[in-house]
């Protein structure tokens, strides 16, 4: 805030102060300088809530907003992303395109295939259970994986992992 704004948010009696002189103007340059850290950080406030440009120790503070407390192994840009995706990922919860999205958004991999319709030993199809296969590359980010899947399938639903040679994982279903 400028020294002329700053007279004006001033009664009446001190507006019409700056005949005063040399002090009077001291004292308008130190509020102005008491004022530009704080104007300064307002300028720039939807930068901290944007998980894009917000510094790198405040992306796991906005992860925890939008209850994404994950193991994230595959980097801060992964998890930037996931938070900015974060709306999306809520509206498909519970359902194969938004375990789809999540893996993808967190991996940055969109080759997983996810097999809803698993035949059990006796061949009939297994009720509730399904199978997801990943790019072996990802084997390392094992726990990330299964902590997803574990956070956006239904309760009821169980799972098989299986990491396999990229050019065997097709297009995953969407």
């Amino acid at each position: 805030m400028r020294s002329a704004e700053l007279v004006q948010l001033l009664p009446n009696v001190f507006q019409r102060a700056p005949q005063m002189g040399r002090r009077w103007k001291v004292l308008l340059e130190a509020m102005e300088g008491f004022h530009a850290p704080s104007e300064a950080a307002l300028a720039e406030l939807d930068a901290l809530f944007d998980p894009r440009r917000t510094p790198d120790g405040f992306v796991s503070f906005l992860a925890r907003w939008m209850d994404l407390e994950l193991p994230v192994t595959t980097g801060l840009g992964r998890l930037r992303e996931l938070v900015a995706a974060g709306a999306e990922l809520s509206q498909w919860r519970g359902t194969a395109r938004g375990l789809l999205l999540f893996l993808s958004t967190a991996t940055g991999r969109r080759d997983f295939e996810l097999d809803e319709c698993v035949l059990g030993p006796d061949g009939v199809p297994r009720a509730f259970h399904i199978c997801l296969r990943a790019p072996e590359e990802l084997l390392p980010h094992r726990v990330l994986l299964e902590h997803i899947i574990d956070l956006e399938k239904p309760a009821y639903v169980t799972y098989e992992l299986h990491f396999t040679a990229s050019e065997a994982v097709g297009q995953g279903r969407r």
